[in-house]
């Protein structure tokens, strides 16, 4: 399960308010062609998603076990979220309207944090677009759901993940524990960023 950000921000009631707005407001095609919310149909195609280990493996937070069953709730949780104002589950679909991928971003209004997690399909990594697709949905999610602070996990051992973190300009801040839904521990790399971190580093 996801953690707010180690940092504390002091947050007004109308801040959180807005960023709530923002959240159930959010058209994930303003992100990239192709981007959806996920919804029941998305199910089949999210559960062959996820049921590749090369895809699910390094995350922690997943519906296990892959069952359609599973899949579903998970689904269905990620569109209460969106109605509380505290989430987002979307999928990336392919020219043949296939689930390539998908980004669940975890969002904290009393904390104007957020935390993006997210994969693509196997035959869709190492090709440099995921670096790209990193970077353009933290300055996404800055710009449209107005927080001001993004946290980041990564397994230990989850280097390609780690560099393209890094990469992207988010502060290594030490480690914590990331709990999993069977409420066992993974150690993990733990990363910050602000909103005028961010700005400073892509402003054109």
């Amino acid at each position: 399960m996801s953690a707010p950000p180690k940092t504390v921000l002091e947050v007004s009631v109308d801040e959180a308010r807005a960023i709530r707005a923002a959240v159930r407001d959010a058209d994930p095609a303003s992100l990239a062609p192709g981007r959806a919310i996920a919804g029941p149909e998305h199910v089949d195609g999210l559960l062959d998603l996820l049921s590749d280990p090369r895809v699910s493996d390094p995350i922690y937070d997943l519906p296990r076990p892959f069952t359609r069953e599973n899949v579903a709730a998970w689904v269905a949780q990620g569109l209460a979220e969106r109605v509380a104002g505290e989430g987002l589950l979307m999928v990336s679909l392919d020219e043949a309207g296939l689930v390539a991928g998908y980004s669940k971003v975890t969002v904290w209004p009393d904390r104007s944090a957020a935390e993006l997690g997210g994969a693509m399909r196997a035959d869709l990594q190492n090709t440099g677009r995921g670096g790209e697709g990193m970077a353009r949905s933290f300055g996404w999610i800055f710009a449209t759901l107005g927080v001001r602070m993004m946290c980041l996990t990564a397994a230990l051992d989850n280097i390609r993940v780690q560099k393209g973190i890094d990469r992207a300009g988010f502060v290594r801040m030490g480690e914590r524990d990331a709990v999993r839904p069977d409420g066992s521990i993974r150690r993990s790399v733990y990363w910050e960023i602000t909103a005028e971190q961010w700005a400073a580093r892509y402003a054109p």
